[in-house]
């Protein structure tokens, strides 16, 4: 699978820029790929602001993925603020080429910046399948809680969408590998750059690593698109070797 990660600055709440931004830079792949993966509310920043800014799912936004992964012949995925049942989600969206949607809600809301006072805890883990790969879906704070994120399923790939600031650059780089390595899975991990509203700074950190911990794509500190490609086969050539899963606890979460 040919993914691109796109890392950028946002523009704090204003939508019709982010999108503009975004598409420009989407447009500047000069090769197929089959996912795009951009940050965590990419349209808006990291705001507890929900009311002035949030969409529904048939919003400016939402319609403007579906137009590009139908222009483009390839899923796009990214959280963003969603209206819904009179309640507010850091929605993940996994927009594929046809123009259908599966997301995933956040669970793991961040109390520290009050996240858990504006928005709708998620209930569900959610794996999508594209392309013959099972792919799970996670927001930022989700990195911190390994159960969560534990590989029952099998899954392929584990996708990381985040404003994580750089204070804490150090946690998201231990993590990313960690998730990687107890599950056997590709990690790409996806953060934003520049300085947001509240003076919280992001260097992005953009990453991809393999199912036994190996770097990629390293860290990434620039503005730009990078674009990776990961084999399965070799993937499942090692779980079936080393077979580290199926010596995993059983467990069950309790939301």
């Amino acid at each position: 699978m040919k993914i691109a990660l796109i890392q950028s600055d946002l523009y704090w709440e204003d939508a019709s820029k982010n999108r503009n931004n975004f598409e420009s830079k989407i447009n500047q792949i000069d090769s197929e790929v089959n996912l795009i993966v951009l940050p965590e509310m990419f349209s808006t920043g990291f705001t507890m602001n929900a009311v002035a800014v949030a969409e529904t799912m048939q919003g400016e936004t939402v319609l403007w993925l579906q137009s590009l992964a139908k222009q483009r012949n390839c899923a796009i995925t990214g959280s963003l603020i969603i209206k819904g049942n009179n309640q507010y989600y850091n929605r993940m969206l996994f927009v594929f080429p046809s123009g259908e949607i599966e997301y995933y809600n956040k669970r793991h809301l961040f109390t520290l910046a009050g996240e858990d006072k504006t928005y709708t805890s998620g209930t569900e883990k959610v794996i999508v399948d594209y392309l013959g790969w099972k792919i799970c879906l996670q927001i930022c704070y989700d990195l911190r809680f390994p159960v969560f994120a534990r590989n029952v399923e099998n899954y392929d790939l584990l996708i990381y969408v985040a404003n994580w600031p750089k204070v804490r650059t150090n946690a998201w780089d231990i993590l990313l590998k960690a998730r990687a390595v107890e599950n056997l899975s590709y990690v790409v991990g996806v953060n934003r750059l520049g300085i947001d509203a509240n003076n919280y700074e992001h260097i992005g950190h953009s990453q991809v690593i393999d199912f036994l911990g190996n770097t990629i794509l390293e860290p990434q500190e620039t503005e730009d698109v990078f674009v990776v490609e990961l084999d399965k086969n070799i993937m499942l050539e090692t779980r079936k070797k080393l077979d580290f899963l199926s010596d995993k606890d059983a467990f069950e979460i309790k939301i």
